[in-house]
């Protein structure tokens, strides 16, 4: 499978690529709106992993290319950055990590509307492509670090049942625990716990606060619900 992360040159995007392409089992692609960016961050990402495993594109041609593609850029560019993919999108799984956190004081959302950045990005693409929410409360520090377990469950939310199963199983695959939080919707709370993580870590000084579900057991073989 061809795995494209747009926005792979930023903190949570080179973090996503590293612990993709760190698998070995799929092509990864970097998209960037400067293709010579994402070239750049490919090769350095490569030299990390210490073999060739990245490859690094403009973004529309890294979407155009993929199978799966991870949209991991800030909410400020976010409508911008769907508009510009979004004819490569159809018939494809966008998994969508954007917190519309509030430029002037992250520890705050500041939406658009009352729905959340995945439910803004359906509706842009028109029910063209199954967006599904994740990766909205996992540190980039701890995804960059391939030394160390990523200690943050994943909430997965979406309406398509078998995108959001692949990309639970994805996550899994990654070694980290994934759940499926119910609809595309639900992604509203999800984000909300950003700003708290943010303020733990400032108030604590740390960059790797995360959350864990207790009492609740993974379903180790999702199927289609």
């Amino acid at each position: 499978m061809r795995i494209a992360v747009i926005g792979g040159t930023g903190k949570e995007g080179r973090g996503l690529v590293l612990r993709l392409a760190a698998l070995g089992d799929d092509e990864v692609l970097i998209g960037s709106r400067q293709a010579e960016k994402a070239r750049a961050t490919a090769e350095e990402m490569n030299r990390r992993l210490g073999r060739v495993a990245v490859t690094g594109l403009e973004n529309r041609e890294a979407a155009r290319a993929a199978d799966l593609v991870f949209l991991c850029v800030p909410y400020v560019a976010h409508e911008e950055t769907l508009r510009a993919i979004a004819p490569e999108l159809r018939g494809k799984i966008l998994v969508d990590t954007t917190v519309p956190l509030d430029p002037q004081n992250p520890l705050r959302l500041k939406r658009r509307s009352e729905r959340s950045a995945a439910e803004e990005a359906r509706a842009l693409l028109n029910d063209a492509a199954a967006v599904v929410a994740a990766f909205q409360n996992v540190s980039a520090v701890a995804l960059q670090n391939l030394h160390h377990a990523v200690e943050c469950d994943i909430l997965v939310c979406g309406d398509d049942p078998a995108a959001k199963d692949l990309v639970i199983g994805l996550i899994r695959r990654l070694g980290m625990r994934a759940f499926d939080a119910g609809p595309l919707e639900m992604a509203r709370a999800v984000e909300a716990i950003t700003p708290l993580l943010l303020s733990l870590n400032r108030r604590y000084g740390s960059r790797r606060a995360g959350i864990r579900i207790t009492g609740v057991e993974e379903d180790p073989t999702p199927s289609t619900r």
